[in-house]
């Protein structure tokens, strides 16, 4: 059996960008609009709302039968549902098909090898849940920069270019998966991580007690940070899928397309730098900090954003997408961490498949966002809500605090080190 946890960590980070592919939304659905311009902002945000919910689905299933099979079953699945999507994307004429296809198929397989991939690495890294989960979620997220730069640069600019692009994707998703389902293996029941005097860490995020899926529906502190992130990720997901439009009304001879999609794809960079920096803040500070911090980047983005809309300054859309790249990658780090040191890793894969669940009432951030454009032509009213969303969000973070301090478990409060 393969023993390195680093290159079972590399292995995690290679399928996370393969699944991750399904946040290039935005940049993908740019060539679909041209093709089918009679569909609506609020349309064809409605696949990427679909495709959260499939997404959700599909870490529901993983998680909850995570004991009756191995990964590289599920990581099979995923590559599957992936290449059969892609095609069918390829070949859609309505709506319909778009959902069914993308959105249902391919956010299935997305949301399987999210699960198994963040399952297996959790038990192998039980000692640094903040940094490690931060470091396999960038690979999450980078995926849609680079997805973006590449989607742009080799499909054609021809009507119907894109569907040549979308079989191809599906084709190089497929070999992914099913060379590294072989080498996702979880570790034995005896395993532990290694020690030692330099990697001892002083954790002020304890495990407080190791939670069934039943416990862990009873705790506030989950219903809060539930709500915490149905809070961002709907702002940040609004911000996500509108990103390529607002960046659109920027266009000129010196600022082309090409930049724009560079600048588009600067989100999801900033969101993987993101989730490394504030994982590690998780390990190092702590949950409230960590959350006080996540929620004040969107907040700035929002503020940002309505200037450089407000003057027509491209150098502030530039800042304001940095920053809520940065904001929208903390909640994964947050979740993953919080969800590990709280409620322990007995249950982990079964407990992370119901936070996932955030997803769905957060996706539909995105179709609001299209439906607010179509009513008032301002994409203002999109970073408007964010800032609504952001502040609403800092006062259900110092929530969980005030739990915290009531909590009858005494494990909940101080630090413990982790040898």
């Amino acid at each position: 059996m393969i023993k390195n946890r680093w290159f079972i960590l590399f292995v995690g980070v290679l399928l996370m960008l393969a699944a991750g592919i399904v946040y290039a939304w935005s940049v993908m659905a740019s060539p679909i609009l041209k093709e089918f311009d009679s569909w609506t902002g609020a349309q064809i945000s409605l696949a990427f709302t679909i495709m959260m919910i499939a997404f959700c689905v599909g870490n529901i299933v993983s998680g909850f039968l995570q004991k009756k099979s191995t990964p590289r079953v599920f990581i099979l699945i995923a590559g599957a549902l992936f290449l059969v999507g892609f095609f069918l994307a390829s070949r859609i004429s309505t709506l319909n098909g778009l959902y069914l296809s993308f959105s249902v198929l391919c956010g299935i397989g997305s949301g399987l090898a999210y699960n198994t991939t963040m399952a297996v690495i959790g038990r192998w890294f039980p000692d640094r849940m903040g940094l490690i989960n931060g470091i396999i979620l960038m690979g999450f997220g980078f995926s849609a920069f680079i997805v973006g730069i590449l989607y742009q640069a080799y499909t054609p600019p021809a009507i119907g270019g894109w569907r040549n692009s979308f079989v191809f994707m599906g084709i190089v998703i497929f070999v992914v998966f099913v060379i590294c389902s072989f080498l996702l293996v979880r570790p034995g029941s005896d395993y532990k991580p290694p020690s030692s005097a330099k990697s001892k860490i002083k954790r002020v995020n304890p495990v407080a007690i190791e939670a069934s899926p039943g416990v862990l529906l009873t705790r506030p502190q989950f219903w809060l940070l539930y709500g915490w992130c149905v809070l961002i990720n709907a702002a940040s997901l609004a911000l996500v899928s509108q990103a390529r439009f607002i960046g659109n009304q920027f266009e000129t001879t010196i600022i082309t397309a090409a930049t724009i999609t560079t600048v588009v794809g600067l989100i999801s960079i900033f969101n993987s730098v993101g989730r490394v920096i504030l994982g590690q803040l998780y390990d190092a500070a702590g949950r409230g900090v960590t959350m006080l911090v996540t929620t004040c980047l969107l907040i700035l983005s929002g503020c940002v954003l309505l200037f450089a809309l407000s003057s027509n300054n491209f150098v502030f859309l530039t800042a304001g997408f940095i920053i809520g790249g940065m904001a929208y990658g903390g909640v994964t780090p947050t979740i993953a961490a919080f969800m590990g040191s709280y409620f322990g890793m007995t249950h982990y894969a079964a407990n992370m498949s119901i936070i996932a669940t955030v997803l769905i009432p957060s996706s539909f951030g995105s179709a609001v966002a299209g439906s607010l454009h179509d009513a008032s032509k301002s994409y203002q009213s999109t970073v408007y809500m964010m800032i609504v969303l952001g502040v609403v969000a800092v006062v259900t973070s110092m929530l969980i605090s005030l739990a915290d301090k009531n909590a009858s478990i005494k494990k909940y409060n101080g630090a413990i080190k982790l040898e």
